[in-house]
């Protein structure tokens, strides 16, 4: 039973991390738009913020309804994954300081940004939300939670990279 104590204050401690992501997106959007930022992709990002919400209800739901253990050998490198999950999220939105936003937002003209983890990918905030979706649910067993966020987040993914993908392409190569 502790255990579980445990699991559901690191979901909801993911979740509070999920609120401090959209404050900063606000700031940030809201000084994008001011600079003449343009919003690609509207209609993909109810459904970012359904599947991502999804993943933090039905970890905890998983693991209530189908008493899911918690198992060492697969829970602590799951944690592992959720806490390098979380630091290069942070890093990313570090890097792209006020460019950074949950939304696909790009300021026309303005320097593509190739810091941080930007220098060796192109899009490793994705990596971390990768991992992390996979990783949260298996710190206590909930497979098929794991599982189903993969298998529609790879879907989204695919959407939302390409919308992204065409965005940047507005955006000036850093200086040498």
């Amino acid at each position: 039973m502790r255990s579980r104590t445990a699991y559901r204050a690191l979901i909801a401690a993911v979740g509070v991390e999920r609120l401090a992501e959209l404050a900063v997106d606000r700031r940030n959007r809201r000084w994008a738009m001011a600079q003449g930022g343009v919003e690609s992709g509207r209609g993909h990002y109810p459904v970012m913020v359904g599947l991502h919400t999804a993943l933090l209800v039905g970890s905890v739901v998983e693991v209530d309804r189908c008493q899911r253990t918690f198992t060492p050998a697969v829970g602590w490198p799951a944690l592992g994954g959720v806490v390098a999950a979380q630091v290069l999220r942070w890093w990313c939105i570090h890097s792209l300081g006020r460019q950074w936003s949950t939304r696909v937002v790009v300021i026309p003209g303005a320097t593509r940004v190739e810091a941080g983890p930007y220098r060796w990918l192109a899009h490793p905030n994705y990596a971390a939300v990768v991992t992390e979706g996979l990783a949260l649910p298996l710190v206590h067993g909930a497979r098929v939670t794991a599982a189903g966020f993969t298998a529609a987040n790879a879907i989204l993914l695919r959407h939302r990279i390409t919308v992204e993908d065409a965005a940047l392409r507005s955006l000036l190569p850093p200086a040498p």
